[in-house]
């Protein structure tokens, strides 16, 4: 009954707040559309951190106090009403026929007339009684039933908002229907306030679990507008999010591209993972793609957020593959710096990529980047792809690069550093023919902080008791080991061909080394086609490129809930598969 309360109340509100809230209507509508457009835009070379995406202002206009005011007068009422009929007894009896015959008749009712008659000489009516037909009508003209022009200067329907409110602010006079059709066109303002307020509603109800029940209510474009928003106030409600992705992946309408985009960018931003809701909205882009001939940026957009989400598609990032090829003549260096950053982190090789080499790789220059670090990330996404030169390489390898990235507002950065020792290693350990430079001995980035997350050590902790249980002394293993390669060694040990281990001070030429990588939730890419992350695919090859036997220890195999001799087991059977090859 509160989120009813609140929807209705505000309704009644907004519908009275004359010429002022026009005009705020209509500002905040715009700003709305503005951060709408604008909010999606790629900054150039997008990093892997969800940090890369700029959130655009809260674009909703404050309401005016009269809002608070009256809102406050109809509920206070309200609340004294139902203490004291809690306190009070004696008339109940007597009025309840009459009140449920009032609640009879307004849920039969099936007119504009049919409602506001039930107001008239009746003295069971109450406030509670204005609230649910103030909530039909606002539904019945939200689905276009009725029009607000047929009952917004009706008299009962100014006593129901005088019931509410207490007080109904003025018209302005330039407002009325004066037969020259302003009256029309402020009918029209007023219906737009209406609906924008139906989204405020909805974000301003306190209860998630209430607003989350209005959401079934209101059309496919405002669900999109109560994502979007609930994303600039970074406002992560899960009951909310998951009343909107149920809602909008069961819709029969299709969302266009630039709905569809905001859908991805909301979800990226809150972190919010939903595989059905996900699937529509990939299914949508296709459909809406090819329509599209002249605006790349939303086809950006698109990209930054499935590589933020993590979110892997083939056939979504084959059509996006092609969509680029197709019209690339228009496509801006960011937007294909964000395919090719995404391409990376999702492990995914379009079979187009020499197209995709000659085409859209070599379209990009060092020019095109105002950041140093957005350079940085573009040559580390080639690397990844396998599509790097030689001369990219060295570009950010040499010192001089890297006293201008430590030049750059946000400095030497620990993924920067991450990623410069990725590079590193890359051109020492897989291009053999590679004479550029290198990083020094001294490098600033080898000092980077490397831990991981509090879920992801719990695994490595259990994953490590295990193996104590299989190793007969401590210089046998090594744990959390820098690779000095840009990421951790979960742990470290060595055996002979007969399985038997080996201490690792034991320089034995024939010894096998074999390195243990748990795998979590955050190393893999989600979505219709897993695979271990763009990341993940690049330590294990440098690994392997180190002499190292990898054995993979994945989340969805290895649980710490299992008991120690299952876990033995499981590392058993792993080591025993490895060293028989």
């Amino acid at each position: 009954m509160l989120g009813l309360q609140r929807f209705a109340g505000r309704i009644v509100v907004q519908l009275y707040r004359g010429a002022t809230y026009s005009s705020n209507a209509r500002a905040a509508s715009a700003a709305l559309a503005t951060a709408a457009s604008n909010g999606q835009g790629v900054g150039s070379g997008a990093s892997e951190e969800a940090e890369a995406r700029t959130v655009s202002a809260d674009a909703t206009a404050k309401k005016p106090k009269i809002t608070g005011h009256m809102v406050a007068a109809a509920f206070e009422s309200l609340r004294s009403e139902n203490e004291s009929s809690g306190k009070s007894t004696t008339n109940k009896s007597s009025t309840t026929p009459a009140v449920n015959n009032i609640d009879e008749r307004i849920v039969n009712a099936k007119t504009v007339n049919g409602l506001l008659a039930i107001t008239e000489n009746n003295n069971a009516f109450s406030r509670k009684h204005a609230l649910k037909i103030v909530s039909i009508l606002a539904e019945w003209s939200t689905v276009n039933r009725v029009k607000i022009s047929e009952f917004e200067n009706d008299t009962r329907f100014l006593r129901v908002c005088r019931m509410l409110g207490r007080t109904v602010p003025k018209n302005d006079t330039n407002g009325k229907n004066n037969g020259t059709g302003g009256g029309t066109n402020n009918s029209s303002k007023r219906i737009s306030g209406f609906r924008t307020d139906d989204l405020n509603t909805v974000l301003g109800v306190a209860g998630d679990d209430e607003a989350a029940k209005l959401i079934a209510s209101i059309s496919l474009p405002q669900m999109v507008k109560v994502m979007s928003t609930l994303a600039q106030r970074k406002r992560r409600s899960t009951p909310l999010l998951r009343s909107l992705a149920f809602n909008i992946s069961s819709s029969s309408d299709q969302l266009d591209l630039k709905q569809a985009a905001d859908v991805l960018y909301a979800m990226s931003t809150l972190n919010f993972q939903d595989s059905v809701l996900g699937a529509k909205v990939c299914a949508d882009v296709q459909t809406a793609l090819p329509k599209n001939t002249e605006r790349s940026a939303v086809v950006g957009s698109v990209l930054t957020s499935l590589g933020i989400m993590r979110y892997r598609d083939l056939d979504i990032l084959e059509s996006l593959t092609q969509w680029l090829l197709n019209n690339s003549e228009i496509c801006r260096p960011q937007d294909l710096s964000a395919y090719f950053l995404t391409s990376a982190l999702l492990n995914f090789k379009s079979a187009h990529l020499e197209d995709v080499r000659k085409k859209l790789a070599r379209s990009i220059v060092r020019e095109d980047f105002t950041k140093q670090s957005d350079w940085l990330n573009y040559v580390w996404s080639l690397t990844l792809l396998g599509l790097v030169e030689h001369s990219q390489l060295e570009s950010v390898l040499s010192t001089e690069f890297l006293t201008k990235l430590q030049s750059d507002k946000a400095g030497l950065t620990a993924t920067s550093k991450m990623r410069l020792l990725n590079l590193n290693s890359y051109a020492q350990l897989c291009l053999s023919d590679y004479k550029g430079a290198l990083l020094p001995a001294d490098c600033p980035a080898y000092d980077v902080p490397m831990a991981h997350t509090k879920s992801k050590q719990v695994l490595v902790n259990g994953m490590l008791d295990a193996l104590k249980s299989l190793l007969p002394a401590v210089n046998h293993m090594q744990s959390s080991v820098d690779s000095k390669m840009g990421f951790l060694i979960d742990a470290v040990c060595q055996f002979d061909a007969k399985r038997n281990p080996l201490p690792l001070d034991n320089q034995n030429a024939e010894a096998i080394k074999i390195a243990l990588m748990v795998v979590d939730f955050h190393d893999i890419c989600h979505g219709t086609h897993r695979s271990a992350s763009g990341s993940t695919n690049l330590a294990f090859d440098l690994l392997e490129k180190s002499g190292y036997q990898i054995i993979p220890v994945p989340h969805s195999e290895f649980s710490t809930s299992d008991k120690l001799l299952k876990r033995v087991q499981y590392l058993e059977a792993k080591f025993k598969a490895v060293v028989s090859k």
